[in-house]
């Protein structure tokens, strides 16, 4: 198995540069698939997830409570994608969808504004001010959007292995560099690195099952898996709830047995 991830700014070339990448290694190039696989998992409108990762303007803040959903759903329809191993994921947030897995390869595709601004005049006819505004825009919805839903800046380069500036080299160099590192030893699968995927993928499947089942969606709770076993704990009101929890978790597939750490809120809590 083999994973890379490629984000980038708008207008950087960063689609084209992926779609390279994976018919140079022979891997399966993936981005709305994961959209798609959501929703038709976990009864989520796909255009809710576009709406979330895409669309400009201040609509988003009306949906702050249910970020959670998309990005729990989210993680468990990317793990359910990459189960084939060897792919090229150029969505939104890659390098945030697989954490803790040594063997993906996080890119980040950047350009200067000049060569932005000119890619927005090929491809949107914008010019001059206006093609700088509108690409202002467009980032600064993006790392408000990201920020809410992972609490990253998508741009810090410490969050990736590999940055390749798009206005210096051509998307054939761009695509070749990253094949070169993704061939490398440091990011072939191993037995631990396959393990914490399988670990990753029982925790998002049973979390995604938790909150869109109807009894349990608004309870917050820790997850961990272990070869199967998974462990949840958290802080409860309703006990009653923990049996459904249990019954919930145990018919995830993959999991094993599960067992439960739950303690009522603090008396303080109970009665004000």
């Amino acid at each position: 198995m083999a994973i890379v991830t490629v984000s980038h700014a708008a207008f950087t070339g960063g689609s084209l540069i992926a779609e390279q990448l994976a018919t140079a290694l022979n891997y399966r190039s993936v981005n709305r698939e994961v959209l798609i696989e959501a929703s038709r998992r976990y009864g989520i409108p796909e255009a809710k997830f576009e709406e979330v990762l895409e669309t400009q303007g201040h609509w988003w803040e009306r949906w702050l409570e249910s970020l959670r959903l998309y990005r729990i759903t989210l993680q468990a329809a990317m793990c359910e994608v990459a189960q084939s191993g060897d792919i090229v994921y150029h969505g939104r947030a890659g390098q945030e969808l697989f954490p803790g897995i040594k063997h993906v390869l996080k890119v980040l595709i950047v350009a200067s504004m000049d060569y932005r601004i000119e890619q927005v005049k090929v491809r949107r006819g914008l010019e001059g001010e206006k093609a700088r505004q509108y690409l202002k825009d467009l980032d600064r919805v993006r790392s408000r959007r990201l920020r809410a839903l992972f609490n990253i800046d998508w741009q810090d380069p410490t969050n990736y292995d590999l940055i390749l500036n798009t206005s210096r080299i051509n998307p054939e160099m761009a695509a070749y560099l990253i094949g070169e590192a993704a061939r490398r030893p440091e990011y072939r699968s191993t037995a631990e690195s396959e393990k914490a995927f399988h670990d990753l993928t029982i925790t998002s499947r049973v979390q995604a099952a938790l909150i869109t089942s109807p009894k349990t969606r608004n309870v917050i709770l820790n997850v961990g898996s272990d070869a199967g076993r998974v462990d949840i704990s958290g802080i409860l009101a309703d006990p009653d709830l923990e049996k459904e929890i249990m019954r919930v978790a145990k018919g995830v597939p993959g999991v094993k047995e599960v067992t439960t750490d739950i303690e009522p809120p603090p008396i303080e809590y109970m009665h004000p």
